[in-house]
C-alpha cells in the first residue's frame, strides 16, 4: 500500500487559475492540472493507492466550505482522502473542528505562512489543543516556502515550542511537520523534533525542483541554488526519526510522483522500512486497514 500523505487540488472551474498563479509565485513546474480527476489519473500512473488531499484556507470566511468540499472529495473519490483546513482567526474555529470531526474527516492542515500567523501564536496553540482532545491529525508546513522568501512562521524551533506548549508528553497530539519538518533548514530539523512525537513528510524535500522552463522559462533560478536534501542528508533526518515517523508524500502537483518514489526505493533501508515509510506508517496514523 503506498500512501502520498501530501498532496492538494483546487475545484475545477478554478485550478488552472490557481496552479499557473502558484507557479508564477514560485517559479516552479506544475505535474499535474490540480483537479481530483488529475491526481486520480497521477495516482493510477505512479502506483499511488491513497493520497491525502490538503486544502489551505487563506481567509477565515472560506473554512466552512472548504471543509464541506472536503467530506464531497472524501464521497466521491475512493483514491483520495481529504484532510480539512482551519484558519487561525475564525471565531468558531472549536465549533468547526468539532463539526469537522462529525463529519468523518480525519484531519486538518495549517498554513502559518499563507495564514500570516506564528505557528506558536495563541490562536494556532488553541486549534493544536482542540485537534489534540479531537483525535484529529494537524499536518503544518514546516520550514521557508518557496513563494515567500524569508518568511518564517513555521521554522523548526517555533514548531517545538507549539507541540511542547499543548503536549509536552508527546501522547496526544497527532502532529506533521511536512517538507522534513524545515524546508531549506533541515540541519535544525533533529535537534529541534527529534524528541518530540512529531512526524515529517518528505513532500517537496528530495530529488530535484524543477524552475519553470519552455515558454514559460523566467531565468528566476539562474546562478541560485536549488539544493533540496540528497541521500546523505536524507539519512540522517531518517536516523533520528526512523520510519515509524516518516510518511512519503510529494507535494503534488509540485513533484514528479516517479521521482519521488524512486528515491526512497533507492534509499539504503530493508524493504519493510521502505514500505513504512511508503504507506504502513500513514495507514497506521490515519486509523486505516488496507480494505479500507
Amino acid at each position: 500500500m503506498i500512501v502520498d500523505f501530501h498532496t492538494h487540488t483546487f475545484p475545477d472551474r478554478i485550478a488552472e487559475r490557481a496552479v499557473a498563479s502558484l507557479k508564477k509565485n514560485s517559479h516552479t513546474a506544475a505535474f499535474s492540472d490540480g483537479t481530483s480527476e488529475g491526481l486520480t489519473e497521477r495516482n493510477r500512473a505512479a502506483g499511488i493507492d491513497l493520497a491525502v488531499v490538503l486544502p489551505v484556507a487563506t481567509a477565515p470566511d472560506q473554512v466552512r466550505h472548504i471543509n464541506d468540499k472536503a467530506a464531497e472529495t472524501n464521497r466521491r473519490y475512493p483514491g483520495l482522502l481529504s484532510f480539512a483546513s482551519i484558519h487561525p482567526d475564525l471565531a468558531d474555529a472549536a465549533d468547526e473542528l468539532k463539526r469537522v470531526k462529525e463529519l468523518g474527516i480525519k484531519g486538518v492542515k495549517i498554513h502559518p505562512v499563507y495564514q500570516g500567523k506564528d505557528i506558536d501564536d495563541l490562536k494556532f496553540l488553541r486549534i493544536l489543543d482542540v485537534c489534540a482532545g479531537l483525535g484529529l491529525i494537524v499536518i503544518t508546513h514546516g520550514g521557508w516556502d518557496i513563494g515567500f522568501p524569508g518568511v518564517g512562521h513555521c521554522q523548526p524551533d517555533q514548531i517545538r515550542r507549539a507541540v511542547r506548549t499543548v503536549d509536552p508528553d508527546g501522547k496526544t497530539l497527532k502532529f506533521v511537520a511536512a517538507h522534513m519538518g524545515g524546508w531549506r533548514i533541515w540541519e535544525e530539523v533533529p535537534e529541534m523534533l527529534g524528541d518530540t512525537g512529531v512526524y515529517l513528510d518528505t513532500s517537496f524535500s528530495t530529488g530535484h525542483f524543477y524552475p519553470l522552463g519552455g515558454n514559460e522559462y523566467d531565468g528566476y533560478y539562474e546562478g541560485k541554488d536549488t539544493f533540496m536534501l540528497d541521500t546523505e542528508g536524507f539519512m540522517e533526518l531518517y536516523r533520528a526519526f526512523g520510519p515509524e515517523r516518516i510518511l512519503f508524500g510529494t507535494d503534488s502537483p509540485w513533484s514528479d510522483a516517479g521521482e519521488s518514489l524512486a528515491f526512497i526505493r533507492a534509499l539504503p533501508l530493508s524493504e519493510d522500512e521502505k514500505a513504512q515509510v511508503l504507506g504502513k506508517t500513514a495507514m497506521k496514523l490515519l486509523g486505516l486497514t488496507e480494505t479500507e
